[in-house]
């Protein structure tokens, strides 16, 4: 019997959850050591699961199956893909930054007892989330998915309510009601989510009679499972609508504002670079590839959903006082542009959709991350405090200008190719669409170069006088981040490489051919 890989690969983050939280309470620094251990470890599997996957071999691939729930019809089945194992290897790789971003946040406070142990206790949740992150990647049986696409919102709760951002205004009172708000709402949009879908995906058993997304998706393709037409409707919009909450698009993106914003910096990274490409994943795995014609009946609309996102986003994130809220709304902006390249149907905008999952996953944490290092030496969350900033810490604000102007997609740095190919992509078929999304870049570069000039640049704030520039645990966080976007950016072809073929799997569920290019014959 084979090593079984992507089992490894999830569980030993979840054994490293375990181990941390059981540290005695007066071992934090062993925690944390401890912590960045298994995160390391699990970056290695996952460039192990990148180096034996074959690009140009099966579609699902290390796969591994057993029964578990043998009377419904539940296996224990895993199997990876390109844009999967792309998708893997990115969660892999942020968590040790994360780990090392958010070294000091969950200190224990002087007013609190160490007896709570918060340090064990946010470091083995992020072990947690990451566990089961990457097994929602890996399943490829519904109901398997679906459990861990549920359960990893308990450790976020836990992450956002009990371990927020301390540089809040007001008083701490206030603080914790603002964290227990935010932790609530992303609880509960996202359990409805999660409630719609568990609907569908009981639909689909009665259906299908069976959980098996490979078993599902044959027999879809050669006549042995026919839908009914308003069934495949409703299990595809069950499905989407989980995943839209989790994406986030508007207009069920509400959450996200108030979660980042009260998180700190690195569990806000664990939101929108790591979690939530969970929906969006999701969108190509399950939706497209169990409900091909309602997939394509839907697209005109979700095209405008996603539409709103991106100029919605980016609009709020220009009128935005408070940084990370506006990282959010960016965020949200970014999203519109993923969901738009997976719906476009073409295979420029799903293979730029893919790279975008990961190029902003590099960027937003590059920006975030440095965000936070600002935060936490100023105290404030707020643009207006801040000022000059680049003359008393010049490599803190360049590599914050370096990420802002990753998250602005500026050409040779990674985000810009997975956007030009989703512009390219919606624009080949829906024309007007990509005309409207460009929007979305002018905004951007609006909301981005204001940040850095009313932060970074000007007279310098008397408070800000002595603020150090970053340090060495800091600087081992960003400057890796920085060297891949500008990697990626000029030589995409390696991710590229492994997400195509993938690609061309789900063109060929939706039954989809790129439109060819009007060429006007020569006279």
């Amino acid at each position: 019997m084979s090593f079984p890989l992507l089992t490894a690969t999830a569980v030993v983050p979840a054994v490293g959850a375990i181990a941390t939280a059981a540290v005695p309470a007066a071992r934090r620094t062993a925690a944390k050591w401890l912590a960045l251990l298994f995160s390391l470890a699990t970056l290695a599997l996952a460039i192990t699961v990148a180096v034996r996957f074959d690009p140009d071999g099966d579609r699902y691939q290390l796969t591994e199956s057993h029964s578990w729930i043998k009377d419904f019809g539940v296996r224990y089945e895993l199997g990876v893909d390109g844009i999967a194992v792309s998708l893997i290897a990115l969660t892999a790789l942020l968590l040790p930054f994360i780990i090392l971003a958010g070294w000091h946040d969950a200190d224990p406070l002087e007013t609190k007892s160490s007896r709570w142990r918060p340090t064990q206790g946010f470091f083995a949740l992020i072990l947690a989330v990451e566990a089961m992150v990457i097994i929602s990647f890996e399943a490829t049986d519904v109901f398997l998915f679906y459990i861990f696409f549920e359960a990893m919102l308990i450790p976020m709760y836990f992450l956002i309510g009990g371990f927020g951002d301390r540089a809040h205004a007001g008083s701490d009172e206030n603080a914790s009601a603002q964290r227990s708000y935010a932790a609530v709402k992303f609880l509960l949009y996202n359990l409805v989510g999660g409630l719609i879908m568990l609907a569908a995906v009981i639909g689909l058993h009665v259906v299908a009679g069976n959980f098996s997304v490979q078993e599902i998706a044959a027999a879809r393709a050669d006549g042995s499972l026919d839908m009914a037409t308003n069934t495949e409707r409703l299990l595809f919009l069950g499905f989407f609508f989980a995943f839209a909450v989790k994406a986030p698009l508007w207009p069920l993106h509400t959450w996200l504002p108030n979660a980042m914003g009260e998180a700190t910096a690195p569990v806000a990274v664990l939101i929108t670079a790591v979690v939530d490409k969970v929906g969006t994943f999701a969108m190509l795995r399950f939706c497209l590839q169990l409900f091909p014609e309602a997939s394509k009946w839907a697209t005109p609309v979700i095209l405008v959903l996603a539409l709103i996102s991106i100029i919605y986003g980016a609009l709020l994130a220009v009128g935005q006082r408070d940084i990370k809220r506006l990282v959010a709304y960016a965020s949200i902006s970014h999203f519109g542009f993923i969901v738009l390249g997976i719906f476009a149907m073409t295979s420029q905008g799903q293979s730029g959709a893919t790279l975008y999952m990961v190029n902003h996953g590099l960027s937003t944490a590059a920006l975030m991350l440095v965000a936070g290092f600002l935060i936490s030496r100023r105290g404030s969350r707020l643009i207006a405090d801040y000022g000059g900033v680049q003359k008393v810490a010049p490599v803190l604000a360049g590599t914050f200008l370096v990420g802002g102007l990753a998250t602005l997609s500026l050409p040779g740095l990674a985000p810009f190719v997975s956007e030009f190919l989703v512009l390219v992509g919606a624009f080949a078929r829906y024309p007007a669409v990509g005309i409207i999304a460009t929007l979305g870049i002018v905004l951007a570069a609006l909301y981005t170069l204001v940040l850095y000039q009313r932060t970074m640049t000007g007279p310098v704030k008397p408070e800000l006088a002595k603020m150090p520039d970053l340090r060495v645990r800091e600087l081992v966080v960003v400057a890796p981040l920085i060297v891949l976007l500008i990697g990626l950016g000029v030589y995409p072809k390696p991710v590229a490489d492994l997400v195509n073929p993938a690609v061309e799997h789900t063109m060929s569920d939706v039954q989809k051919k790129d439109p060819e290019p009007e060429v006007e014959a020569a006279k």
